[in-house]
């Protein structure tokens, strides 16, 4: 079986940062497309972004310019990197390795 643990969110002031860590339980790990989404109260799940196995990256138009990706092979970790965090950003976020999510850790942007 295969588990995604996510943590790092909070609250945080519109313009701030935050760093949210997965970590995969996967023997795969290193082979797997990694994947952070999000979905917000009364929204549908939307895609954040996206890594592959060579480091390649793919954004949403939301959060391109501001957010980043990246994965320690060697933590069986990905990460999502925030800045300049919105109000529209709030949102509970998930890690997906498919067909598995995690929990889900809470962002929320608000003064």
């Amino acid at each position: 079986q295969v588990q995604l643990v996510e943590s790092g969110g909070g609250l945080v002031q519109p313009g701030g940062s935050l760093t949210l860590s997965c970590v995969a339980s996967t023997s795969s790990f290193s082979l797997a497309v990694m994947n952070w989404y999000r979905q917000a109260p009364g929204k549908q799940r939307e895609f954040v972004a996206r890594i592959n196995s060579y480091g390649g990256t793919n954004y949403a138009d939301s959060v391109k310019d501001r957010f980043t990706i990246s994965r320690d092979n060697t933590k069986k970790t990905i990460y999502l990197q925030m800045n300049r965090l919105k109000p529209e950003d709030t949102a509970v976020y998930y890690c997906y390795l498919a067909p598995h999510w995690g929990q889900g850790t809470q962002v929320t942007v608000s003064s």
